[in-house]
């Protein structure tokens, strides 16, 4: 016996040194599936790792490096000491007191009646509200026209799904003489080109406002082109909205499912952790007619299937608090655009006094800038292949200790050379790291 196990116990290690070293002779064919061939790049992966690496101040990724407002956390607080149903699993499609005060809150601004159990579904942050949208609307074959600048994932989720991305960029609107755009309001879509992209096999349309990087809001007569095309060639709209709460100057953002005919073609993508400032607690929703959203809970019941019940009780407080001072300024959506407005001046300010040309947003959290007047010698051999943001950025953290974010990423392939020369920046920041970032850019300036 004792012999046995031995040469069992030999065997065991000559297999795992054979599975190790010759990882054919375990599996000769292939492992991986087409539907993720050719998105296995990521640049939040990859920036992540570089911010990790070098630590610089992060202007880069989109979250605030404050905290969330007080009543929130409590919110959160309460919820975690709430008792032994807090811990265990909830309704599947999202928690009742959550669907039941979104449905609620999203009635009187889109102006239709919400059914809580029918036409919402809470998900795991807004990037699974998404690829729910994807897996359960687009089939192979079908083409979904997205508006660029776009929000890196909603090609390869489109990709994944078996569909065809059809792009249609924003492009700033041309100046007498050789002013450039000043402001994503001057960023526009071309309804000539827009309606050039529609063909019969157009399943959905992209839109995402406020947008990011750009930080457009589209206007309403903007959104009614959209809308008129929808309805005319019977296309879902699929309208990420996750900062729908930062808008500033004045700027109005418009939900285009409140237009006419748009409430039952339209899916809106929703996050908890934009609009409360709490990133980290991936509560997102997806909210549309039932007739659209079951299919989405059929991916989403065959996924995560479930969301943290925590969480969630403490985001439906945060909304019945807001709901209740709605209009207010005691309202958290009033409070914080306005808290972050003076940090997007701040930003600008900087940006200018060194020369770069910033796009003031309308709305979100970031703000782009034109680098072309920087001269920078990129001579760095294994960035060479990469378009000339990327390699500027890659520069900028390693040389200079700030991140940033290559706004070439938001593009297409075929888009993405025209659109090189720009940089994102994250102005939700502490005032302390907004000042960090000032110092690295002006005495950079100072020394050119």
């Amino acid at each position: 016996m004792w012999r046995r196990q031995a040469v069992n116990g030999a065997s065991v290690s000559i297999r795992l040194l054979t599975a190790r070293f010759h990882p054919k002779i375990i599996m000769s064919r292939k492992l991986h599936a087409r539907r993720i061939e050719g998105i296995d790049k990521n640049i939040w992966v990859e920036f992540t790792q570089l911010a990790a690496h070098y630590k610089p101040v992060n202007l880069g990724q989109g979250f605030p490096d404050f905290s969330p407002p007080s009543f929130i956390q409590e919110a959160f607080c309460k919820a975690v000491n709430g008792g032994v149903h807090m811990h265990q699993y909830t309704r599947g499609f999202g928690h009742p007191a959550l669907v039941k005060i979104l449905a609620k809150f999203f009635s009187r601004i889109v102006g239709q009646e919400i059914d809580p159990m029918e036409d919402v579904l809470v998900t795991v942050g807004a990037y699974q509200a998404l690829y729910c949208t994807f897996q359960a609307l687009i089939d192979e074959g079908d083409e979904v026209i997205i508006v660029e600048p776009f929000f890196d994932c909603y090609q390869p989720m489109v990709k994944m799904a078996g569909g065809t991305a059809v792009y249609v960029p924003l492009k700033p609107r041309e100046r007498e003489g050789s002013g450039q755009a000043t402001s994503s309001a001057e960023w526009e879509l071309s309804p000539e080109e827009l309606k050039s992209k529609f063909t019969p096999r157009t399943k959905a349309i992209v839109i995402n406002t406020p947008n990011n990087p750009l930080g457009k809001v589209y206007l309403r007569e903007e959104l009614q082109m959209i809308a008129d095309l929808c309805i005319k060639h019977d296309v879902v709209c699929i309208s990420d909205e996750v900062y729908e709460w930062l808008t500033y100057d004045g700027t109005k953002h418009v939900k285009i499912a409140s237009l006419p005919g748009m409430w039952e073609r339209t899916v809106t993508i929703g996050s908890a952790g934009k609009t409360f400032s709490a990133t980290g607690w991936k509560v997102g929703w997806a909210i549309g007619s039932d007739l659209i959203l079951k299919h989405l809970k059929i991916v989403h019941q065959n996924s995560v299937y479930h969301c943290a019940t925590a969480a969630q009780e403490a985001v439906a407080v945060g909304f019945q608090r807001e709901y209740d001072v709605f209009g207010t300024e005691e309202s958290y959506f009033q409070q914080l655009p306005a808290h972050l407005n003076e940090k997007r001046l701040r930003l600008a300010d900087c940006l200018r006094s060194i020369g770069l040309n910033p796009i003031i947003p309308q709305g979100g959290y970031f703000m782009i800038a034109d680098i072309s007047n920087l001269e920078v010698d990129l001579t760095d051999p294994s960035t060479k292949d990469e378009p000339y943001d990327s390699r500027f950025v890659k520069w900028l953290i390693k040389e200079k200790g700030l991140a940033t974010i290559p706004v070439s990423a938001f593009y297409s392939p075929e888009h993405r050379e025209n659109f090189q020369k720009y940089i994102r920046f994250c102005f939700v920041k502490e005032d302390s790291t907004l000042k960090a970032a000032e110092v690295i850019l002006r005495e950079w300036s100072d020394r050119k």
